[in-house]
């Protein structure tokens, strides 16, 4: 996995993790436990390492685009997407929409991007 200056190498079986290149863009991840991640996301300065079976995710990187992502709940998720400094999470099944740094989702309509027909 990478972003614009720093690279992640996740062992799913371990749950080990080697990260390198710029430290204050993620490449820097010795005090984090990666234990059960089944993915890993990225936006240009930051990475975000999400357990799809509990719904917990940690986030590292850039200070300053990088908010706890600790406390939302990514259980359900079903599709996740990046930008540059975005990453939205969904689930097709409960419409529920997560949006990190910044839990930034309330404009978004989750009725009408999931609606059917």
């Amino acid at each position: 996995y990478s972003n614009a200056r720093a690279f992640v190498a996740l062992n799913k079986i371990t749950g080990r993790a080697q990260c390198w290149g710029s430290s204050r863009n993620g490449g820097s991840c010795s005090d984090l436990d990666f234990a059960g991640v089944t993915d890993i996301y990225s936006t240009g300065s930051t990475f975000m390492a999400l357990n799809k079976n509990t719904g917990k995710a940690q986030c590292w990187g850039s200070s300053r685009a990088v908010g706890s992502c600790s406390t939302l709940d990514f259980s359900g998720v079903t599709d996740v997407y990046s930008t540059g400094d975005k990453i939205v999470a969904l689930s097709k099944n409960t419409s529920k929409v997560v949006c990190w740094p910044g839990n930034t989702c309330d404009s978004i309509d989750s009725d009408g991007l999931f609606a059917s027909g």
